[in-house]
């Protein structure tokens, strides 16, 4: 034998792997049987699933009618616009007591008390000794309400009950903005019912402009809020919209139709005027009921405030994140320009503060760092026409963060820049 055949016997032999050739393939034919079960189930579920689903998309109508839109970039929240819990700090008045309030306003009353003793010095018949403070407000339920030493008193009601739900606000009514005139009287727009005045001491209540008017050929849909000038003569108001009620505000928000309108009223002036006006000033009569456009085309103008000088109005554009500014005395009357524009929030009230500028009330944020859902949806017309297919309303809000922020904006800083923001995470307002 030679050494080549001695190391072939030497070498050891390789284990072999004994397999049961007749079950192995049992196994493999049982396992891809379960798969192709599982994936023809999954599928039929899907296919069920998707069937009417895709049925609802293209037979259902939308209720809206999206425009194509689209943000600059949020201003980043850091600086002044830095998030913080401020507005937990706020004294919560009348909470659990008030269903809904909007618009507030203040009428200071003083004290007087006559001396029983009189000195040859004394100089008046009497001397101040208090200064009371009573609140007006309306409420989601109808009323305008009257606030004080911790009561609340119903003053007027311009609709009639049931004042359950959202849908019983078109006969109920919703008053929304309100002013106090100059002799005392409140001035407030109702959203479904027009603009009326109110004396809080005899309870009267008197229609000064019906929603049923039609102005410039439209009927007024959603009156928002009001300013007065000084003297009472002229009121400013804003109609958000002109097909939308307020009940439907969020389909007003995500349609971004151009379709509302900021309105003046003058109370003294009896004559009337029909004819087109599309960014005109506009008067009203109390006799005629005679009112005109100011300014149109905007995407759901909501808060308005008249300057200190009386020289311009504000406008917040709350579906554009903006504030406009309309001239409406002096060299630039009739003229319109930006106040504030790509604000962090979307702005809803506007009112004056104490250091000459203005308070801005928002309800909803743009978060930056963050994701805001309108920004995002903003150029999304097909997308939002889907959503309101098939979902509601109150289901679309509840995906919406409830994110409160107040700024106040002045007017010596450029462009109406923010000065100061309080905020709260998860306080509704």
């Amino acid at each position: 034998m030679s050494e080549a055949d001695g190391l072939r016997q030497r070498r050891p032999l390789r284990p072999q792997v004994i397999t049961d050739d007749g079950q192995v393939p049992e196994v493999k034919e049982g396992s891809s049987f379960s798969g192709r079960v599982f994936r023809m189930t999954f599928l039929m579920l899907a296919v069920s699933l998707a069937i009417p689903l895709l049925g609802a998309m293209m037979l259902l109508e939308s209720p809206i009618d999206p425009q194509s839109f689209s943000f600059k970039e949020p201003p980043f929240m850091f600086g002044v616009l830095q998030p913080n819990t401020k507005l937990r700090q706020a004294e919560r008045l009348f909470e659990n007591q008030l269903n809904g309030p909007e618009s507030i306003v203040n009428i200071g009353a003083v004290y007087w008390v006559t001396p029983l003793l009189w000195t040859q010095d004394s100089r008046s018949a009497s001397v101040p000794v208090d200064v009371k403070h009573v609140l007006f407000t309306g409420t989601a339920d109808g009323r305008v309400v009257k606030l004080e030493n911790g009561e609340i008193e119903t003053i007027a009601r311009f609709g009639s009950g049931p004042c359950k739900t959202r849908d019983d606000e078109p006969t109920c009514g919703r008053p929304l903005g309100i002013r106090v005139g100059p002799n005392g009287t409140l001035f407030v727009v109702d959203a479904y019912k027009g603009l009326f005045e109110v004396n809080p001491q005899k309870r009267s209540v008197k229609l000064l402009l019906s929603s049923e008017t039609p102005i410039e050929g439209k009927k007024m849909s959603f009156v928002n809020d009001l300013t007065i000038t000084r003297d009472g003569r002229k009121i400013y108001f804003t109609d958000s919209s002109s097909k939308w009620q307020r009940r439907d505000y969020l389909l007003l928000v995500m349609e971004g139709t151009d379709d509302g309108r900021q309105v003046v009223v003058n109370v003294l002036k009896g004559w009337m005027y029909t004819g087109l006006c599309m960014s005109s000033l506009l008067e009203y009569d109390t006799v005629t009921k005679e009112v005109k456009v100011l300014l149109d085309q905007l995407q759901f103008p909501n808060g308005v405030q008249l300057s200190p000088e009386e020289d311009f109005v504000l406008v917040a554009e709350t579906a554009m994140a903006r504030i406009r500014r309309v001239y409406v005395s002096g060299l630039m009357k009739g003229g319109a320009d930006m106040f504030v524009e790509n604000m962090p929030g979307f702005p809803d009230n506007i009112r004056p503060s104490s250091s000459g500028g203005y308070w801005v009330a928002a309800a909803t944020i743009r978060a930056n760092p963050g994701f805001s859902m309108l920004d995002f949806l903003s150029d999304k017309p097909f997308i939002k026409r889907m959503i309101f297919k098939l979902f509601s309303q109150e289901t679309v809000m509840k995906f919406v963060p409830r994110y409160s922020l107040v700024l106040e904006s002045v007017t010596v800083v450029p462009s109406g820049e923010a000065c100061m923001i309080l905020m709260d995470r998860w306080s509704p307002m």
